[in-house]
């Protein structure tokens, strides 16, 4: 179709070129950059917060590609890799948090060479919108198991962003072997199997006394 995006099964999907991929990214981050800085002299980002953000963004980068479940339409329980990106809506609250975990969303759409897109509405819930939704934990970066609260709320606004998506976009790859009386909450339990499954699992390590005793002493460094 053009230099920036190929069309594929006969138009019904688009996907990025190499050049559409760099693009976005340059687009993207520029975005960010001037989110972060236009904002006025008191509220910007410090080297620190950059450099722990970052961070964050990249473990839980790498660790999106440890699969534990991978199920076909996308989507995959991974090896706590959404713990990363919450973390930094712990340690510097929504704003910081909601912006870091939008980037973690453009890594992730470009993974794929800027994976299947039906609809630039689709991209923005699938991709954009559902990963800076983990950075709603920082809303709870100030109150009591701000972390484990955080965590659950951020991910269930992921699934719930997901899930609008496939009512909107992947009803029509439900399989047929799904009860048709269950059909209207397909989009629901396809997407929550994976985040859920992921969530248990990360649950269970930040709540073993170690991890929680490592994890309250890297958000001291984290804010100096």
């Amino acid at each position: 179709m053009s230099v920036f995006i190929a069309s594929e099964d006969a138009g019904s999907y688009f996907e990025l070129t190499k050049a559409g991929t760099a693009a976005v990214i340059v687009c993207l981050v520029l975005l960010v950059l001037m989110t972060a800085y236009v904002t006025g002299d008191n509220k910007h980002i410090s080297v620190r917060q950059m450099v722990f953000s970052a961070s964050a963004i990249a473990l839980g980068f790498i660790l999106s590609f440890i699969k534990i479940y991978d199920p076909p339409w996308g989507g995959s329980a991974t090896l706590c890799s959404m713990l990363f990106v919450t973390l930094i809506g712990y340690w510097y609250g929504p704003r910081i948090g909601i912006m870091a975990a939008f980037s973690y969303g453009m890594l992730q759409f470009i993974q794929g060479g800027g994976g299947y897109m039906l609809d630039p509405l689709q991209v923005c819930l699938d991709y954009f919108v559902a990963f800076a939704a983990l950075g709603t934990s920082g809303f709870f970066w100030k109150k009591k198991n701000a972390l484990i609260k955080g965590y659950i709320f951020a991910i269930l606004l992921r699934g719930a962003f997901h899930s609008i998506g496939g009512y909107l976009y992947w009803m029509d790859y439900m399989p047929e072997n799904f009860p048709q009386s269950l059909a209207v909450i397909y989009p629901i339990v396809y997407n929550y199997s994976y985040i859920i499954a992921e969530g248990i699992l990360t649950i269970v390590i930040i709540s073993l006394p170690p991890v929680k005793t490592a994890l309250a002493r890297v958000k001291v460094m984290a804010n100096g």
